[in-house]
């Protein structure tokens, strides 16, 4: 009995740890302009590490965000945004996996996974966009209209985010979640801080983001994210407050960034 309730524990906590990748969405009206592919934040070749606590367990596992690409083949150049979060305690482990490819011309998707291994349960999701049609289907079933003409998803939002001009008190209402029924989401900036990690000490812009997700939260749910303050707006720190587990926590724990690509923005630290 105690060995399943910590394995379902450990399910809610990296439901809570993959939260915190957020649900995916796009800008309010008038919509803030969006840097062209040349002078993104992120380019291929950049990679992050994290370590996840949970207020109630401690540390219980790493996570890592990194982007590959540019992908060999005809039309536009994709990227694929990667995700990878595995925690658990002692021998009960689960482990998420997501992937976005994703159109650095037009900041949009063309398709995305998700596959969860938990001790108990576990999940696919796997989407392909009908630009033409304006649909999304999912390979396990559930389909619809897209919401969006540069529809997103929850890995590439965060990616998206960091692309904005997030200055003091702006309020967006964010609706490009390929899914409707995700959105909108609200992004709040509500001030500056400044972070210590092992990766570094880092100015911050403090961002919560009211969030749809019905199968992690019952109606809606914040994120807080600290977003670094630097050129590349690189993710410091995301919480997320999750029923029974408190507050998941992602700390930055290492950086790599990609000088040598053609299109990497300079990138200063701390």
């Amino acid at each position: 009995m105690r060995c399943a309730a910590r394995a379902a524990t450990i399910g809610l906590a990296l439901a809570a740890a993959r939260a915190t990748t957020v649900s995916a969405q796009g800008v309010p009206s008038p919509t803030p302009p969006v840097p062209a592919a040349a002078t993104l934040p992120f380019t291929p070749g950049e990679a992050l590490t994290y370590q996840v606590r949970i207020s109630r367990l401690g540390d219980v596992g790493t996570g890592r965000m990194w982007v590959e690409g540019p992908l060999a083949q005809p039309g536009p150049p994709i990227w694929v945004l990667r995700s990878e979060i595995s925690a658990g305690k002692g021998p009960i482990r689960a482990t998420d996996r997501t992937s976005s490819w994703f159109d650095p011309q037009r900041m949009a998707i063309v398709r995305f996974e998700k596959v969860e291994h938990h001790v108990l349960s576990n999940s696919e999701e796997r989407v392909t966009i009908d630009r033409a049609g304006h649909r999304w289907t999912d390979a396990e079933g559930p389909h619809g209209t897209l919401a969006s003409d540069q529809p997103l998803d929850e890995l590439s939002f965060l990616y998206f985010l960091r692309t904005l001009p997030v200055d003091r008190d702006t309020v967006l209402r964010i609706a490009r979640h390929f899914d409707a029924d995700r959105n909108p989401t609200i992004v709040r900036v509500v001030g500056t801080d400044t972070i210590t990690t092992p990766a570094g000490t880092f100015r911050t812009r403090v961002i919560e983001m009211e969030v749809r997700d019905p199968k992690r939260y019952k109606g809606t749910g914040i994120i807080r994210l600290h977003l670094y303050d630097g050129g590349c707006h690189i993710p410091i720190r995301i919480e997320s407050r999750m029923p029974v587990l408190g507050i998941t926590t992602l700390t930055l724990t290492g950086w790599t960034h990609a000088p040598q690509y053609p299109l990497a923005l300079p990138c200063e630290r701390g």
